[in-house]
């Protein structure tokens, strides 16, 4: 109908004018580009390029060798609490889940789903061994089990432990639950860095 489609171009505007604001506000409060690119790894192990919004100051990944002391993950991931790296307003877009907004563009190229284990880049993703790997067995997504049961308070072995339970039982309810709990995970701000 013709109110409907009113409300679909009222949605998009809506969804554009906030990728607009928070593409100005970093643009005025850090050097850089808006959009942060990083090789990941999505399906069967294959390599894309992943969009975010830039959350760190510019030359972060030349810090993080400097920093790997400070790891609070296990295994082959990177995250620290209170990370030098990230500018202020990164950590708010973080907090919130924003810097993901650009994701959607990966979804739309059909390298990324709304819902999967999360694309690690290529470093991390390189030393998933075993029967890890069948993390890689479904298209990655912008959000997971691990992201509504605890972010980053989550250690590495129990990421993958949820990673696995997502392939081996996946389901469109189930999908349709985990987004309506990140949406409440991100409204607390639960596990958030």
């Amino acid at each position: 109908t013709e109110a409907t489609g009113r409300a679909a171009i009222v949605n998009e505007l809506l969804a554009a004018a906030r990728f607009a604001v928070i593409a100005l506000v970093i643009k005025l409060t850090s050097r850089g580009a808006v959009l942060f690119r990083q090789e990941r790894c999505g399906l069967h192990g294959r390599r894309f390029v992943m969009y975010k919004f830039r959350t760190m100051t510019p030359g972060a990944d030349q810090l993080r060798g400097e920093l790997l002391v400070r790891n609070e993950m296990s295994g082959p991931v990177f995250k620290i609490t209170e990370d030098p790296r990230v500018t202020p307003v990164g950590r708010w877009l973080r907090r919130m889940s924003l810097d993901e907004l650009p994701q959607l563009l990966n979804v739309l190229k059909g390298e990324m789903s709304l819902v999967g284990p999360r694309p690690l880049p290529g470093v991390e993703a390189d030393q998933i061994r075993g029967s890890l790997r069948r993390r890689f067995a479904m298209k990655p997504g912008m959000t997971c089990l691990w992201q509504c049961r605890g972010r980053n308070d989550l250690d590495f072995g129990e990421w993958m432990r949820l990673d696995l339970e997502y392939v081996d039982t996946w389901s469109l309810l189930g999908d349709l639950r985990i987004c309506w709990k990140t949406a409440a995970a991100v409204i607390t701000g639960k596990g958030a860095r």
